[in-house]
């Protein structure tokens, strides 16, 4: 049959990046206290495309996945880029893999139980060398410190969300950089509080003020001791109660 998609093209202009965008998947992510944990990633595929090619053969994106029937982990994105790679004569792969993480958590003083959802994502590019980064966004509660100082009755809080990207040796647990977001904030967050847990959560935040920049700079100080993090990326991000904005702030370091 014919191969439009291997057809020349005129124009002679590379493409970065063209594939498959929003793929719901099934995958397997390791879990610290359950060993594994099945979700569904949703999910990008690109590769490279020389000037010399029309199109590339989306089909094969597919088809490279199918490959691993439902047990797709972090441990495969870099053989994936690789037969991505090869099936697609690209000089570079990308894949990103962004998923929902349920962690248990018991409320602090009724030990109630519930599952906290968080952001995740696998970020993998494969060109002459491999590069990986792992991200996770962590909702959080922050208690202003200017509106404590100045306040006769009580402070503003809001809900946060911190956001942690990092390039590591070696392995580390999502549940390490979720307890590191919500050890930097004012308060971690719950899906499920009984009233006198309400009161705890509350006079805890009320007794951590945070700026976003107190997060970041915190966050930013444990992953420097860290030696398994050789570069990481943090953002706070306040979802302002009194005013008209977010807060937001940001820092990125290579080790």
């Amino acid at each position: 049959m014919i191969d439009v998609q291997n057809r020349p093209d005129h124009r002679k202009i590379d493409i970065d990046r063209v594939g498959i965008k929003n793929l719901s998947y099934p995958i397997t992510v390791l879990d610290k206290s359950n060993k594994i944990q099945h979700t569904v990633g949703s999910i990008n595929m690109y590769v490279s495309l020389p000037h010399r090619f029309r199109g590339t053969h989306m089909s094969r994106f597919i088809e490279i996945l199918n490959e691993y029937h439902r047990e797709l982990h972090i441990d495969a994105v870099g053989e994936i880029l690789q037969k991505m790679k090869e099936k697609l004569h690209a000089e570079e792969a990308h894949m990103e893999v962004s998923f929902p993480y349920f962690i248990e958590k018991s409320a602090p003083v009724s030990k109630a139980k519930s599952l906290m959802e968080y952001r995740c994502k696998y970020i993998g590019t494969l060109s002459d060398r491999e590069d990986f980064i792992l991200s996770v966004a962590v909702p959080v509660t922050t208690l202003c410190p200017c509106s404590k100082e100045l306040a006769d009755r009580g402070a503003h809080n809001q809900r946060s969300i911190v956001r942690i990207k990092i390039r590591y040796t070696g392995f580390v647990w999502i549940e390490e950089l979720i307890e590191l977001a919500e050890s930097s904030a004012s308060s971690p967050v719950y899906s499920l509080l009984k009233r006198k847990d309400e009161k705890i959560v509350t006079e805890h935040a009320y007794d951590n003020p945070k700026f976003v920049e107190d997060v970041v700079r915190e966050l930013a100080q444990k992953l420097n001791s860290d030696p398994r993090i050789i570069w990481y990326n943090v953002e706070s991000e306040n979802f302002e109660s009194i005013h008209n904005h977010n807060a937001y702030a940001s820092i990125e370091r290579r080790k």
